[in-house]
Formats: structure tokens, C-alpha cells, sequence
């Protein structure tokens, strides 16, 4: 076996490419716009903004009738030709003579919350890159619409916005084309150090976003639970190149004034009696490894303790219970830690922001779920780490079992609050589509403030209930639960979340997050990294509350 998990990083001879991710500089500044000098003015324009109705292309709007006068009216001419309403998706690109600026783009947008706004700087992203421009200023056509503390958070969520869109995941490709872009300005929205540092902050979550994407983007034959050496693997300097336990140990020592690296093997979990996880994890050539991240704030006090688990199955062929009708999509199965993704991706993210006053615990128990003669079977019973035991009726429903001993472990660092992330469950696919997660906890307060959380990502969730009477069908005749129960799939992210409660200490307010649907675009066909931004966010919360 061993000689078997040392070949896995090698399999298929892939080796990720050396990328490095998008290095922008971002800065605020109050000047006029029409004599702003670089590569290309994009002006976000919302349908408000243009007048409907008239006999005539002319802009009604100050900000947009005093660049089309400056250009000749050129800009309302290609607005009219190109039926260009302001909707978010549309641009208008011109190429300008004699101009400071080479380029001018209207930018169709709505500019009244985070989503939009994180939209809006995408939108330029691609603007810029199929102009092959480095540098760039965004101003809004109607800025008198964002006002107050809102435009420090709008100039964040559009510089956000405007590194996500330029990430693409090309380690795995032959061939890549060149990020221009090396600097972005924002117009109108403020200037001076509080600006600057709110941007600072942004590119810093924008980091843990892309680590998230990239994690959950490796394959299974390269992303493997385990750690390897640099022999076994030249490649291992790498931002995104080995396994998920290596990856975790290299964000601590990045970060190491503030995070450190715990991480178990098969032997020392089985110590802690982890009997749920080590059993998905027995028919895998790749060993398990319980990763444990620290944060502690360098100086002051501790006033707050938390946790966030996130499922690791860098791998799930559903075991013996293996998924084979194809809207299980197995080829997609490498996506199944995307949840660890987003713990390891808002680690990163804090490590470099540095929250005061709160300690926060990464969790993920990472392991493949596969099939061999070790297996777990179905019909298996396993004793999960605080004494539970639970029948097996389905190996598919592997996440949760490992999850019940990670949330044990999160328990016992005596933390205050836990949330956990997972691609739990189908039914929450079926439930709330590709946008939205599903959120359950017993917790109304830890409910409302993760969800104040979210509004300041622009990420989102939905509270659904977690009907205790549905606990009847998980019930078991010889073990004290079962790991699915009759009602699957009907209500199967409920009961999913019902029977991770059975693992949480009733003290602790706990908070589970099933992102099936959200962890993946297949309209982009890529990772998304949710989850990261509004766990930055909550910690933070937790941090100045």
C-alpha cells in the first residue's frame, strides 16, 4: 500500500504548471476622469442611466453626455448601434484618437449590492484581457447612487470582482494566454488610507477565493488527502500542487506568526477513536489525514473561540453504493472537499488580514472514498469518536460520517461556535439550484450574524429548517443511527443535517452549510470558491463584536 500512495501524485504523469495568480494593484482616487491616461476608461452604466424612449442616441446622463461630447458622439452612436441598454452582461468597446486614455467601455451594471458590484468588476476584468490591457480605471456613470460607508465596501467588492474575473485556472493546460492587467483604478468612490486599506483587504479575500477555486480544480490524481515529499514530487514549490494536507501545512508556514499545523494520520486518529472517518477511508491507497489549522492573533486577548470544519473527500466514488447513474456526475467527484477548500481559502485570507481577538480553528478530515476488499460495506456498523454508533445503509452518504468525527474534535478545542461546509447532499442541488446554499442551525443568533455576513460578500444562503420529527426515520434497529434513512431522497438535506447535530455539543452554537450546489459553475465549468468571503467576513464579525 505504500508503494501504491507514493506513485499517486505521478498518476497519469500530470504535473500542474508553474502560474502565478493575478498580481494587481488597485488604487482610489478623486480626479477627473475625462484626462485619466492608460489603457482603457470603462464606465459602469446602469439601464437608469440612458434615456429610453428618445427620437435620438444622445445621453441624457452628466457623466456619460460629457464623454460623448469629449469623443464626438461617438459613444452614444455605437450605444445605439449595438442596442446597448445598460444591462449587466453588455459592453460597448471603443477604441479612441486622441484621447489620454486609448479605449473607452460602457459596462452594463447594477450598482446597488455586493453581487452586482462584484459583477461589475468581472465585467471589466474581461473587457481588459480581450484588450490585452495593464492598466485600467472603472467609474460609475451615476456614483451619486452609492453613498457613505457603502462606496469603502463598493470600490472593495468591484477590485474583488475584477481579480476573480481575471483568475482562470490554466495549470493543467499546455497552453495559456498572458495576464496584461497590472493596475486598476477607482474613480469616484473616495480616496485616502481607509480606501486603500479596504482594497488591500479585498485582494487579500480575493487570494483565499482563488486558492478555494484552484484546490477544489485539481484532480484527484494530483490533489490527493495526503503529504508527499518533494522527490516523490518536484513540483511541490508550488502554489496549488500537491495534497490537500501539504497544502494546508504551506499556508501555516506562510503565515506561521499566526497559524499553525496539526495534522493527523490513520494511527493517531485511531487514538481518538475517529472510527466513522477511518472507516470511508479503509479502501483508499491514499491514507487519511485529519488536518487541523490554528489562527491565534499575534498579541491581546482572546475573546472568542471558533470553528470551521469543512467535508475533505478529495474524492468520492460513493463505495460500494457507487454512483452510477450519471446525474451523480462522478467525473465531477474531485469537488466533493470543496468545502475544506473554502476553510483552507478563508485561512489564507485572514492569515494575511490578521483579525484581532479571535481564535479560530480550520478543520477538515480528509480521505478518499473508494472501493477495495478493506472497504466499508453497506450494513457496516462504525462507532463514531464521541461513542455514537451508526449503521451504514449507504456508502454514498460518506461526507457526514467523516464530518461526525471532525465535529467532535472541533468540540473539544473548546470553541463557541462551528460551522461546517460540505457537498453534502443531492437534494440540496435539487432544493436551491447553483446560487444559493442551504443553511440549518438551531442557533436564530448565529443565523442572523452569519447572514449579515453575506451581505456584505454578496454570497447566497437560505435558512431551512431542521424538522426534528424527520429523526424518527434515521433511527436504526441495532445501531443508534442510520446514516441515510427510508426518506432518501425526500428531505435528504434536513436529515443530513439532523444527523450531524447528533456530533455537536449542545453548548456550542453550530451552524451547517450545504454547498452541493454552489461549489461548482458548469456554465464556467470551474470552481467558484464560495464560501470563502462570508467566512472571512463572519470571522471578522467575531473579531470587532
Amino acid at each position: 500500500m505504500g508503494d501504491t500512495a507514493a506513485a499517486a501524485p505521478t498518476l497519469g504523469l500530470t504535473r500542474p504548471n508553474a502560474v502565478d495568480p493575478p498580481q494587481v494593484t488597485f488604487a482610489a482616487k478623486d480626479v477627473e476622469f475625462s484626462g485619466w491616461n492608460g489603457d482603457i476608461l470603462a464606465v459602469a452604466v446602469t439601464e437608469k442611466d440612458l434615456q429610453s424612449g428618445a427620437p435620438d442616441p444622445k445621453f441624457e446622463n452628466a457623466v456619460l453626455k460629457r464623454l460623448d461630447g469629449q469623443l464626438g458622439g461617438l459613444l452614444s452612436t455605437a450605444a445605439a448601434e449595438e442596442d446597448f441598454t445598460g444591462k449587466p452582461g453588455q459592453s460597448v468597446v471603443l477604441r479612441v484618437q486622441g484621447q489620454a486614455f486609448k479605449r473607452v467601455a460602457l459596462i452594463g451594471s447594477v450598482a446597488h449590492n455586493a453581487g452586482c458590484l462584484q459583477g461589475l468588476g468581472e465585467s471589466v476584468a474581461s473587457v481588459a484581457k480581450a484588450a490585452k490591457a495593464t492598466s485600467a480605471a472603472i467609474v460609475l456613470a451615476s456614483p451619486c447612487v452609492i453613498q457613505g460607508e457603502f462606496k469603502l465596501h463598493a470600490a472593495a467588492t468591484i477590485a474583488s470582482g475584477t481579480v476573480l474575473g481575471l483568475h482562470e485556472d490554466t495549470r493543467y493546460k499546455s497552453e495559456w494566454k498572458k495576464v496584461h492587467l497590472k493596475q486598476v483604478d477607482l474613480i469616484g468612490l473616495g480616496s485616502g488610507p481607509e480606501v486603500d486599506q479596504k482594497l488591500k483587504h479585498a485582494n487579500h479575500v480575493s487570494s483565499g477565493v482563488i486558492l478555494g477555486r484552484d484546490l477544489v480544480n485539481s484532480p484527484a490524481n494530483v490533489l490527493t488527502p495526503g503529504q508527499y515529499s518533494s522527490q516523490q514530487y518536484p513540483c511541490s514549490s508550488l502554489t496549488i500542487s500537491a495534497a490537500l494536507a501539504e497544502e494546508a501545512s504551506k499556508i501555516a508556514s506562510t503565515y506561521s506568526d499566526v497559524l499553525t499545523a496539526t495534522i493527523l494520520d490513520a494511527e493517531k486518529c485511531r487514538e481518538l477513536k475517529m472510527g466513522a472517518y477511518l472507516a470511508v477511508a479503509a479502501a483508499s491507497a491514499n491514507p487519511p489525514h485529519f488536518i487541523h489549522l490554528c489562527y491565534k492573533p499575534t498579541g491581546g486577548s482572546v475573546k472568542r473561540k471558533l470553528a470551521i470544519v469543512g467535508k475533505g473527500l478529495t474524492f468520492d466514488s460513493g463505495g460500494y453504493n457507487i454512483k452510477a447513474v450519471p446525474v451523480a456526475r462522478i467525473e465531477l467527484m474531485k469537488w466533493d472537499m470543496g468545502g475544506s477548500a473554502a476553510v483552507f481559502g478563508a485561512a489564507k485570507a485572514l492569515g494575511q488580514i490578521k483579525p484581532p481577538g479571535v481564535e479560530v480553528h480550520f478543520i477538515a478530515a480528509a480521505c478518499e472514498n473508494m472501493i477495495s476488499g478493506t472497504g466499508m460495506r453497506p450494513g457496516d456498523i462504525v462507532t463514531a469518536s464521541n461513542g455514537k454508533t451508526v449503521e451504514v445503509d449507504n456508502t454514498d452518504a460518506e461526507g457526514r460520517l467523516t464530518l461526525a468525527d471532525a465535529l467532535v474534535y472541533a468540540c473539544n478545542q473548546g470553541v463557541d461556535k462551528i460551522i461546517d461546509l460540505a457537498t453534502l447532499t443531492g437534494a440540496m442541488r435539487v432544493a436551491l439550484g447553483p446560487s444559493i446554499a442551504g443553511i440549518f442551525t438551531p442557533s436564530d443568533e448565529l443565523a442572523e450574524e452569519f447572514v449579515g455576513a453575506s451581505e456584505v460578500s454578496g454570497e447566497k444562503f437560505w435558512r431551512l429548517p431542521m424538522e426534528e420529527s424527520y429523526w424518527e426515520d434515521m433511527k436504526s434497529g441495532i445501531a443508534d443511527m442510520l446514516n441515510t434513512g427510508p426518506m432518501q431522497p425526500k428531505g435528504g438535506a434536513i436529515t443530513a443535517a439532523l444527523f450531524l447535530k447528533q456530533f455537536v455539543d449542545e453548548k456550542v452554537q453550530w451552524m451547517h452549510i450545504d454547498i452541493a450546489g454552489t461549489v461548482w459553475s458548469h456554465k464556467k465549468r470551474g470552481a467558484t470558491g464560495f464560501g470563502v468571503a462570508t467566512l472571512v467576513e463572519w470571522v471578522l464579525k467575531n473579531s470587532s463584536s
